[in-house]
């Protein structure tokens, strides 16, 4: 559903993400795990066409999207819930929802969303910038899925929010896998969110993927030591 050639990009003349190959399942949820400043933002604003890539491929449903631009990566598939969430706060809630919507959806709110975010509904004429910070996470959450993705990408969904609501974050994340047939791809630095969530973990460290573990087989205290400062 979603794969990585050879990806690489930067800043400049700074080399960030080093040719970087990853492939995932239809359903599958993957975690990319590293402390800040190891690539993670730079790989998901890379993959979305908003920094461009040095070299190689990014396919979703096997449809090479490398070279389109961002508008038209989401139009293949390819949705974007950005770390610090960026909702537009004198936007309602609705009206944030709305920015999501293809055109052909003339305004309306699949119900769907709602369903999974039950808070936004009874929120939807509250001005986005209003709500907590575990609220503006579900919001994004929905504008993203208000494209009909195939591909979700996730950079720290847990910054800034409560433990209990990481939980329900969690919980929603993998309904949405369920109910959508979602692939998703989480940048993350909270191991107990990931462990609660994902199929495969990536450990990143300076631009390159240096671990790699299955659910099953997963080293928490491998992982551990790449996260702590």
């Amino acid at each position: 559903m979603f794969s990585l050639n050879q990806w690489a990009s930067g800043y400049g003349q700074s080399q960030i993400l080093h040719d970087l190959d990853l492939t995932v399942a239809k359903r599958e949820i993957v975690a990319v795990m590293g402390r800040n400043g190891m690539g993670k933002t730079t790989l998901f604003k890379s993959l979305m066409g908003i920094l461009p890539q040095w070299h190689g491929q990014v396919t979703v449903d096997g449809v090479d999207v490398s070279a389109l631009h961002t508008h038209q990566r989401v139009a293949k598939g390819l949705a974007y819930v950005p770390q610090g969430r960026m909702i537009f706060s004198h936007m309602s809630v609705l009206e944030n929802i709305q920015t999501g919507l293809p055109a052909s959806a003339r305004g309306h709110v699949p119900e769907d969303l709602y369903a999974l975010f039950p808070v936004l509904y009874d929120m939807r004429g509250r001005k986005g910038g209003n709500l907590s910070g575990g609220q503006q996470q579900q919001l994004a959450i929905a504008r993203a899925l208000a494209t009909q993705p195939k591909v979700l990408l996730l950079d720290e969904p847990t910054e800034g929010i409560q433990p209990s609501i990481i939980k329900d974050i969690a919980r929603t994340l993998k309904d949405i896998r369920t109910l959508r047939d979602l692939t998703i791809v989480v940048s993350e630095q909270v191991l107990s969110f990931t462990l609660d969530i994902a199929d495969r973990f990536l450990v990143i460290e300076k631009g390159r993927f240096v671990v790699e573990d299955t659910r099953a087989n997963v080293d928490e205290a491998s992982i551990a030591r790449y996260l702590s400062v």
